[in-house]
């Protein structure tokens, strides 16, 4: 399977959460423990699921920890459209985000399909 750190979908998922924190910084202070905390988290678990889904070494496990990912993907979208509608990011800096949620999850549909079929 190889070491994790070689996953171009981690990768990405670590960059973006990088992207998020500078992001988030400019959000009002008041939104500390609210929305910037959850959005911090959610890009945070992504890598992370990811990374322990490989390590635990058994299909079965893996993915359900990439569907976990995906599903940490799936609140990080919801949450900046919130921020969108509230005006903490602009239209453009929505849809550069959305972009590369997409291109995640269509890279975490692609790795959780591969070891389903290599499963079968």
């Amino acid at each position: 399977m190889g070491d994790f750190k070689s996953l171009i979908v981690w990768q990405k998922s670590v960059s973006l959460v990088t992207e998020i924190y500078h992001l988030t910084e400019k959000y009002p202070k008041h939104e500390i423990f609210g929305l910037t905390s959850q959005i911090r988290r959610a890009s945070v678990s992504i890598p992370s699921n990811i990374s322990e889904g490989h390590s635990r070494r058994s299909s079965n496990d893996y993915i359900q920890f990439l569907k976990i990912a995906r599903g940490s993907l799936a609140e990080l979208e919801t949450q900046f459209l919130i921020s969108k509608n509230l005006n903490f990011i602009s239209e453009e800096q929505y849809q550069d985000f959305d972009t590369k949620f997409i291109e995640i999850a269509k890279m975490l549909n692609s790795l959780i399909t591969s070891i389903q079929k290599t499963n079968s």
